[in-house]
């Protein structure tokens, strides 16, 4: 069974949430204090669930996985790395279809590889992914996966603004969703970076906004996503949490406001019951 993700804004039904990050969100305990002990992160194993998932295999295929597993000899050994765990990565990607294994193989070979342009698309592609994980341990793994990509490659390209966007939006909407606020502010740090040298940066005024939401500073939040949807009226995440935000503020008539302009935008049947029913919690 899946792990169910806390959210950082607390005693909350949140509708961005649910729309953007999946259903299995669990309100935070209204009775929890700062000072209360927070359980240890859970740990995703990679070997061991690789190794379990062999497990499953037809024999072919594990045939097929133990010949690309030792497949590096003498000689040139770091670029037959690289082949052996690209291999590896596609042969989970299109054989089995299993997201982890991939992940794992893939970046494996990029920070073998050291290139800008391969670490950025293994870490976007880990980044994408995350950002619908329901479960917590694997949430954990894929952000610190992405988060090690992102960094190996600023290296490479310190001014790299996106590459700064993508590091924040890791902490964001990895680990910072799970209710650890010291998180969501190692990414509000990297993108605040970014637009104090181009405040019209609306990707990362975005992202800040959803941190600011979650980091429970509303009024930030809001100032930042209405930005975003003045420059751009159809992005519905940044309407979304600015309905939320406004509801979390307490802000009643802004919110159903901008949840009415999030069902226009969405246009799906089943997210209108969940926003007609924080329209009623609201009233």
């Amino acid at each position: 069974m899946n792990k169910k993700i806390l959210l950082a804004a607390a005693g909350l039904l949140v509708v961005a949430v649910l729309f953007f990050f999946g259903r299995t969100v669990e309100k935070k305990s209204k009775s929890a204090t700062p000072t209360t002990a927070q359980p240890a992160a859970p740990q995703f194993n990679i070997t061991e669930y690789i190794s379990q998932a062999k497990q499953k295999l037809p024999a072919l295929q594990i045939v097929t996985l133990g010949k690309l597993e030792n497949s590096v000899t003498r000689g040139d050994v770091l670029n037959q790395q690289i082949v052996a765990n690209n291999q590896l990565a596609n042969f989970w990607k299109d054989s089995v279809h299993a997201f982890e294994p991939y992940a794992y193989y893939l970046s494996k070979s990029v920070k073998l590889e050291n290139s800008e342009k391969n670490l950025t698309f293994a870490a976007q592609l880990i980044l994408d992914n995350l950002r619908g994980e329901q479960d917590a341990a694997k949430l954990n793994w894929k952000t610190e996966q992405a988060i090690e990509l992102f960094e190996q490659a600023i290296k490479l390209n310190p001014e790299s603004d996106d590459l700064k966007i993508g590091l924040g939006s890791c902490y964001i909407y990895g680990k910072g969703r799970t209710g650890k606020p010291e998180e969501t502010m190692k990414g509000i740090q990297q993108l605040l970076a970014v637009v104090k040298k181009d405040s019209s940066n609306m990707r990362a005024q975005l992202v800040l906004g959803v941190g600011g939401f979650l980091s429970g500073q509303y009024d930030k939040a809001i100032d930042r996503l209405l930005k975003v949807v003045k420059f751009d009226p159809g992005n519905l995440e940044a309407v979304a949490f600015l309905a939320d935000a406004y509801a979390s503020k307490g802000n009643k008539i802004e919110a159903v406001k901008w949840y009415q302009v999030m069902k226009k935008l969405a246009d799906n049947p089943e997210y209108d019951r969940e926003i007609d029913q924080r329209i009623k919690l609201l009233q």
